[in-house]
């Protein structure tokens, strides 16, 4: 994912980082792709000229589960909209919606995925950094979307 949003980052002026280890996880592929896109997508939208997108890896073998962690500096997500950022259509400002912003589904349909392999997601935001959290099971449960292992 980091070489297909290497050119939108440079164009925007920022930078990707990726830490942690490697990990796999068993799941659809193409479906995890969209979810962390949609992260990657935002977080280049609204990290400021200059500054540092980190993806960052940890592999919990306590729980067989690995945590991916997406964070960009820029505006604080005020405390009252975060319940609600994975709902759709939901705008944290309706007023500052510009033309070709998207339709307010990307985290809805990220959240979505992420529960279908069995996972979950949080937010967090404050003057430092927004960070989403995901935490995927590293062996699926039965019952979870699963077609192929996708290295992540």
């Amino acid at each position: 994912l980091f070489d297909y949003f290497e050119v939108l980052a440079e164009e925007r002026g920022v930078n990707l980082e990726l830490t942690g280890e490697h990990a796999s996880v068993t799941g659809d592929r193409l479906m995890l792709r969209r979810a962390l896109s949609n992260l990657l997508s935002n977080a280049i939208r609204y990290t400021p000229h200059g500054k540092t997108i980190t993806v960052r890896l940890i592999k919990n073998t306590a729980t067989d589960s690995l945590k991916i962690y997406v964070q960009n500096p820029g505006a604080v997500i005020p405390e009252k909209h975060l319940p609600y950022l994975f709902e759709r259509f939901y705008r944290t400002d309706s007023s500052r919606q510009r033309a070709g912003e998207g339709a307010g589904l990307g985290l809805a349909i990220t959240k979505s995925i992420i529960e279908a392999h069995g996972g979950s997601i949080a937010v967090s935001s404050n003057e430092e950094m927004t960070s989403f959290e995901i935490s995927l099971p590293i062996n699926a449960a039965p019952g979870t979307a699963q077609s192929n292992g996708s290295d992540i």
